[in-house]
């Protein structure tokens, strides 16, 4: 029985190998299972041009379609762009840029809008922020633009937004952008602020904010670098009964920051309760309708 017990024996595929019968080498081990022994030596056969992975189907491979499609670019004419005015409150008020970035992608999701996508290996929504607010600060001005892949009505996308938002997003106005405009941070000219300071205020602060505003230079630091803040400082005013007013440069490379005016005040910015109120846009012809 010994000698017909090859005769019956399986040939168990071993990957893609070429694997040869016991019979034929009834002395030794397979060939399949010596040339592993070296596997550096083992050749591969070439990839078959089947449109899919070993084992996965079709509609499973990355990149197939699986939520808003991922084509164009940002300024492909194709594409929708349009403009988001949005407030940040309480709920989100200690929410990161990168996450309130990642919260609105989320809910332009959610609401079924067609966003679109970058190309390439890594694709992003195409989805701009006007300009990053603090940590710990609120808003009622907050402005995105976003791309979607085919038009859909203004008032339609504002109360599919409304019925998506979470709490701490609350939509006010969406309205279509030329897609030629240059990027929503380019545009960017200047921030109002209201900080709601503590109550009673301190005697002498329209004195200090007096002699602030007729300070020809205010030197300070940010991240090791020293600069001036007081061009930055565009206007300053308190209001009855317990604010500060501050109107602030926001262009690229030139931004002030409300927390460090209230420093240079001697105040205290944690007290402080402080809100974004407008962001002033570029007047240019290409964005005067943005403003």
């Amino acid at each position: 029985m010994g000698r017909h017990r090859c005769r019956y024996a399986q040939v168990l595929p071993h990957g893609r190998l070429p694997v040869e019968s016991a019979r034929a080498h009834a002395r030794g081990l397979p060939r399949a299972v010596l040339r592993l022994r070296h596997p550096a030596q083992v050749r591969r056969s070439a990839a078959r041009p089947s449109g899919r992975g070993l084992g996965v189907p079709r509609g499973s491979q990355p990149g197939a379609s699986c939520g808003p499609s991922r084509r164009g670019g940002v300024t492909d004419p194709a594409l929708a762009r349009y403009r988001l005015a949005f407030g940040k409150t309480q709920a989100m008020r200690y929410t990161g840029h990168l996450d309130l970035y990642r919260a609105l992608e989320r809910t332009i999701r959610r609401a079924a809008l067609p966003l679109a996508y970058s190309r390439g290996f890594s694709p992003h929504p195409k989805l701009q922020l006007a300009s990053a607010l603090p940590l710990g600060f609120t808003s009622r001005a907050e402005l995105a633009d976003i791309w979607l892949e085919q038009p859909v009505p203004e008032g339609e996308v504002l109360a599919r937004l409304r019925q998506a938002a979470p709490p701490g997003i609350a939509f006010e106005r969406v309205q279509p952008v030329p897609a030629p405009e240059p990027p929503l941070q380019r545009q960017v000219q200047r921030a109002d602020f209201v900080a709601r300071l503590e109550d009673p205020l301190a005697p002498d602060l329209p004195e200090r904010l007096d002699a602030l505003l007729k300070a020809t230079s205010v030197p300070r630091e940010r991240r090791g670098k020293a600069y001036d803040l007081r061009p930055l400082m565009l206007d300053l005013r308190l209001e009855p009964p317990a604010q500060l007013v501050l109107a602030l440069s926001a262009r690229e490379g030139a931004t002030g920051r409300p927390e460090e005016v209230l420093e240079a005040l001697g105040l205290d910015p944690l007290a402080a309760d402080i809100t974004r109120v407008q962001l002033t846009l570029d007047p240019s012809p290409a964005a005067a309708h943005a403003a």
